[in-house]
């Protein structure tokens, strides 16, 4: 017998004796294996954004930092985000005028408006801040700080981001923000100690946070203020903490700032907060707060709270079987998970599904485990296209999207899921070729076959959709043949977002899309555009349109 062979064979003689002593060291072997696997995912994630991954949601407050005068040993911790406190705690809402901006196309416009000193003692943009010392860039910058409602970005020694409401220090000379970008050499991020400070125009559905609050808007006085904010008190150094936590412990959605007096309620049809005024009439400060604004006894700042609207939650079966199978139709990526939710939030029953999904049936969506014929149903999701599937519905809601956003939300939830995203490597890779050439075909014929073969068909827009939601739904709920409670509309537009909305934060830094591609999406659209103009509809909204 070889040598090595004698040791083999007492380990394997020992084992046969000892079964017990030899699953518990296989069994210490595989913890210890996930254990590895496990911190590994930890160190991957830290540096995903390198790649393009998802920013953490959580940022370091402006004083949270730990460093020394020029805190550029932070490296290692470069995407490792802390909350110390409350996001923006002290400093209220983003006053911002809607004016045109220059700088990056990136979906949000921004317009580049000096170089700052930076004082590590005195922030000048005292928000949140993230840093990356190997991928930083301006987009990603800019894109974090909009993403939390700031009106302002800043980066300093090319790879630290700042955002905050307002700039509190004095310019510095442009040629002292002279350090390149660490993610992009073609851009300068400022410089030791100085800030290249960015304008941002915030999108409209940007959430402008106050801590856990979200800021809605300044509005005027409601005729009846007992009626439409039922709940109210005067409070001594008011400031905009001290509102949001009253209302928030009177279980109350809203909370409403005039002057020294804190309201609180739901939103009615008395105050349904369709009618925003003009930012600037709400500029009183409050007595608590420098930085803060309380409005007045004629405009209030209204803030959501974390309560939740419990109006519209209640969600049940069709008490008697429908005859009439009314479909949800949509190319994939348009949106009809979104409009499903917002479906059944609306009329309080359930939507049904030609197929069957089980991570949409543990959301909460209990109609997916009905057959599509059930009846049960208010209507039914389907993504088939064919003139039989068509026929089998007596009407439908279709659901169109812009297909360049289309495309890229399915190519997403086709290799991360719901709500995950596809990696760097699929999108650089063959997939998204082979993807864009099979499926944005299917997103023009899908429509042109609803169009063809539905016999009651009511056309929505995506886009018209996020809108407007409050009118686009009402029309939806009409269609199916509901009564409509403007008080479940409302609660609605209070939590529209539901479990399955990608966090805005990963955006591709580059256009997947190539000249060719685009010539073949622009002339699927014309296509589109002509067919609905053919029914007396309406045609695609203007920013399908080819520029």
């Amino acid at each position: 017998m070889a040598p090595m062979a004698r040791p083999l064979l007492k380990i394997q003689r020992y084992f046969r004796r000892k079964p017990v002593r030899f699953f518990s060291l296989i069994l210490l072997y595989l913890t210890a294996g996930s254990l590895v696997f496990l911190h590994s995912g930890f160190v991957g994630d830290s540096s995903s954004g390198a790649r393009g991954g998802r920013d953490p949601l959580v940022a370091s407050e402006m004083g949270s930092r730990t460093s020394s005068s020029d805190g550029r040993g932070l490296g290692i911790m470069g995407r490792v985000f802390k909350e110390t406190r409350r996001p923006g705690r002290r400093y209220g809402p983003p006053w911002m005028k809607k004016t045109g901006h220059g700088g990056q196309d990136s979906g949000r416009r921004a317009k580049y408006i000096g170089c700052y000193i930076d004082d590590i003692q005195k922030r000048a943009l005292r928000g949140v801040s993230f840093f990356d010392y190997k991928k930083m860039t301006v987009f990603r910058c800019q894109d974090n700080c909009a993403e939390r409602g700031y009106l302002y970005a800043g980066l300093e020694f090319g790879a630290e981001c700042y955002c905050g409401h307002k700039i509190q220090s004095p310019n510095a000379s442009e040629s002292e923000c002279n350090m390149e970008c660490k993610g992009e050499k073609s851009n300068l991020c400022g410089g030791a100690n100085r800030l290249s400070v960015y304008r941002l125009e915030l999108s409209q559905e940007s959430a402008r946070r106050y801590g856990s609050a979200i800021f809605k808007g300044c509005f005027h006085r409601p005729d009846n203020v007992t009626l439409a904010l039922p709940i109210s008190a005067v409070i001594q150094n008011m400031s905009v903490d001290k509102c949001v936590d009253m209302c928030t412990e009177k279980e109350q959605s809203l909370a409403v700032l005039a002057g020294d007096r804190c309201h609180c309620g739901f939103p009615t049809p008395q105050f349904s907060l369709h009618e925003p005024e003009d930012e600037e009439m709400c500029l009183h400060r409050c007595h608590g707060e420098e930085f803060e604004s309380c409005g007045s006894d004629e405009f209030f700042v209204v803030y959501q709270t974390q309560v939740q609207d419990n109006r519209c939650m209640d969600r049940r079966f069709l008490p008697t079987r429908s005859k009439q199978l009314q479909a949800l139709a949509s190319f994939p990526g348009a949106g009809n998970t979104w409009a499903r939710h917002l479906i059944e939030l609306a009329t309080g029953f359930y939507t049904g599904s030609y197929y069957f999904d089980g991570s949409l049936y543990n959301k909460g969506f209990k109609g997916e485990r009905d057959h599509w014929r059930s009846g049960r149903t208010i209507c039914i999701k389907t993504h088939e296209s064919g003139k039989k599937e068509i026929e089998a519905f007596d009407s439908s809601i279709l659901m169109i999207r812009n297909p360049y956003k289309a495309l890229m939300a399915e190519f997403n939830r086709k290799y991360g899921g719901h709500i995950g995203f596809a990696s760097q490597a699929h999108w650089r890779g063959k997939e998204w070729p082979e993807f864009v050439k099979n499926y944005a075909p299917w997103w023009a014929s899908h429509t042109l076959d609803w169009l063809r073969y539905g016999k009651n068909v009511h056309v929505v827009h995506f886009e018209d959709l996020k809108r407007d939601l409050f009118s686009q739904l009402k029309g939806m709920v009409l269609f199916l043949g509901l009564e409509v409670s403007e008080d479940r509309l409302l609660c609605v537009e209070g939590q529209k977002d539901g479990n399955f909305k990608r966090s805005g934060l990963r955006k591709l830094e580059y256009d997947p899309y190539t000249p060719e591609m685009r010539a073949n999406i622009d002339e699927l659209i014309r296509t589109v555009d002509a067919a609905l103009k053919k029914r007396n509809m309406f045609g695609v909204p203007e920013e399908y349109m080819p520029r």
